[in-house]
């Protein structure tokens, strides 16, 4: 009898504990009070201010879990994606902006928000030797973004950094074709190249990749084929030094006769001097006398 009451009293100990446990889980997922929200929207500010962006960023996503408005959420997530793009840590800020436009999608600061998660790629591009996907997907961001609001200021500074990273996607082509070319990958190389020519044309890296296409033919036989590219480097800029290289090489005298050239100038010039020593020294005499 006793280990039966035993039992009884061992199951009101455990359902009493359970009860206590469910009573407890209840209060700490009873999201807390408008005043208890904006008290830590209040403190991730004060952080902000005194830089302290990584604790801040983590108040306003505190913030934002709470707040009983949705604008106010919305504004916390804003303000948290900031913080981290503030201290360049481009992977948690798109993560959050990711979030905040799948909860918010006719929010008044989506433009804004869309305009920092193209910033958080763009600021990932490094040289030409990195990895191409933040390139890619900044540019398809960038793209999407002028589409949508061509006439805002934000729209203004990404077409600028478009430019650059069109250089830049330029630029990694020609660093994947001179190596190409190095290891004598003739078809890969000249699809690279040809790739710059069509696509990047108003980049600053046209020339050096017409030149190359030149350099390539050429070393393979295809003389027609290098003349007619060499053609329309000259055609387009016939005053750079890409020309001028390739110039010398489907002129193989083109060396000697610069070299003749700047002798013949540089005697005309010594020429030149003399005789207006010369002019001087006379007047002289004739003052003298």
């Amino acid at each position: 009898e006793f280990k039966m009451y035993q039992k009884i009293f061992l199951v009101i100990i455990i359902l009493f504990a359970f009860t206590n446990c469910a009573k407890e889980k209840e209060i700490s997922t009873k999201p807390p009070d408008e005043k208890e929200a904006i008290r830590i929207y209040k403190e991730g500010m004060e952080a902000m201010k005194k830089g302290q962006y990584y604790f801040a960023a983590q108040k306003f996503t505190e913030a934002e879990n709470i707040m009983p408005v949705i604008e106010q959420s919305a504004k916390a997530a804003v303000m948290s994606g900031f913080c981290y793009y503030s201290i360049s840590f481009y992977e948690e800020a798109i993560i959050i902006f990711d979030d905040y436009l799948r909860k918010y999608p006719a929010d008044k600061n989506v433009p804004y928000v869309t305009y920092l998660k193209a910033l958080s790629f763009y600021e990932q591009i490094l040289d030409e030797e990195k990895d191409i996907r933040p390139l890619l997907k900044s540019q398809q961001l960038i793209n999407e973004y002028i589409k949508k609001n061509p006439d805002t200021d934000y729209s203004l500074d990404l077409k600028f950094k478009l430019g650059l990273i069109k250089n830049q996607l330029a630029a990694k082509e020609i660093y994947v074709a001179k190596y190409y070319i190095k290891t004598q990958k003739w078809i890969p190389a000249i699809n690279r190249l040809k790739n710059v020519v069509n696509n990047y044309e108003e980049t600053i890296f046209i020339e050096e990749a017409l030149h190359r296409l030149v350099e390539i033919y050429y070393n393979l036989g295809l003389i027609d084929e290098s003349k007619k590219t060499a053609q329309i480097l000259g055609y387009n800029y016939n005053s750079g030094k890409w020309y001028e290289r390739s110039y010398a090489l489907l002129n193989k005298d083109y060396e000697k006769q610069k070299k003749d050239l700047l002798k013949k100038s540089k005697d005309n010039e010594i020429g030149l001097v003399k005789k207006t020593i010369n002019k001087i020294l006379k007047k002289l005499i004739i003052k003298i006398f």
